[in-house]
């Protein structure tokens, strides 16, 4: 109900009435305003300090629940991050070690993402640091994951290589000589049997009977298979590679020009021809055109023992046959 106000009139002893001008209208509707707001303004305040709707309480959990998760995270990819690294090791370390090949580069592994910021959008989020952290972890992770899948990759071709290069290599005797009675003379420097004179010997010799079966030493193809002055009949593999192996004072090839071989298959007979004094094969193992030792290449056809053993034989300065 609007207020009435009345003036005491002493001419007529009465009150009179009063009535506000517009001004003073407009100031109480002005004053009404303002309380109002102000009320309305303090009971807001109040409310949202002390009283929180369902859904705002909703959003402070959900919230609290998506900053724990980001937490828990961060923590299983410093853990994934730490399983990739010794992956990593046993790449560089291990497998490329056993394939003979550089590790991956510190460098490549570990650089970021260049050019412009790629996190500057997140950065006005609520807790931004460890958002973009976390971010940049993720990042990083799917790099190196990707790096580590392509080196693999690669490890995989080079041990397919590696496979076809184990078994191109002359890794066994060329004769049945694994209780190593049948050696006789080693590489190096002997004195030889017909000019009674100190010569370097360029193979290994196996006593054995004539017509003995001589064996590939790795697959190959064989190059050569004729009679050679001094050598007599010889057999000569290509294994790639860089490999080749002689096979000579044969008495018969059972190969020709052109043949692919296998290790172990029987390619000829042993014998006494060329510059020989008696029956026996004479054996050599050729790397990118040098003369190396045979001794060194018969790791798959002699244990540690066996090897210790023909490698004493083969130094005591045996008889050689040619």
């Amino acid at each position: 109900m609007r207020k009435v106000y009345y003036i005491f009139n002493p001419k007529t002893r009465t009150y009179d009435r009063v009535y506000p001008n517009t001004a003073q209208k407009l100031l109480t509707l002005l004053r009404s305003v303002l309380y109002y707001l102000i009320f309305g303004g303090v009971a807001f305040l109040v409310f949202y300090l002390c009283i929180q709707t369902p859904s705002l309480k909703e959003v402070q959990d959900e919230n609290s629940k998506l900053l724990a998760q980001y937490r828990i995270l961060s923590q299983r990819l410093d853990n994934a991050m730490e399983v990739l690294g010794d992956i990593q090791q046993r790449d560089d370390n291990l497998y490329r070690v056993l394939m003979n090949t550089e590790p991956v580069a510190t460098s490549a592994r570990t650089s970021g993402y260049g050019g412009t910021n790629r996190y500057d959008e997140l950065m006005n989020m609520d807790n931004a640091t460890l958002v973009v952290e976390t971010t940049q972890k993720v990042d990083m992770l799917a790099k190196q994951l990707y790096l580590q899948i392509k080196s693999f990759d690669e490890i995989v071709e080079l041990s397919k290589e590696q496979e076809d290069y184990l078994k191109h290599l002359p890794a066994i005797q060329p004769i049945a000589n694994r209780d190593l009675k049948k050696t006789a003379s080693g590489y190096g420097y002997r004195i030889d049997p017909i000019y009674k004179t100190r010569k370097f010997h360029s193979g290994m010799d196996f006593s054995c009977d004539m017509r003995t079966p001589v064996y590939a030493t790795g697959d190959a193809v064989v190059v050569s298979s004729k009679w050679e002055t001094g050598y007599g009949t010889t057999v000569e593999l290509d294994h790639g590679y860089g490999y080749r192996t002689r096979y000579t004072h044969l008495h018969s090839s059972k190969v020709r020009v052109g043949q692919k071989v296998v290790r172990g298959e029987h390619i000829a007979d042993s014998g006494n021809s060329g510059k020989s004094t008696g029956p026996h094969l004479h054996y050599e193992v050729v790397y990118k055109g040098r003369k190396v030792n045979p001794i060194n290449y018969y790791f798959m056809d002699l244990d540690a023992d066996g090897y210790d053993e023909l490698l004493r034989m083969a130094e005591n300065h045996g008889k050689v046959f040619d």
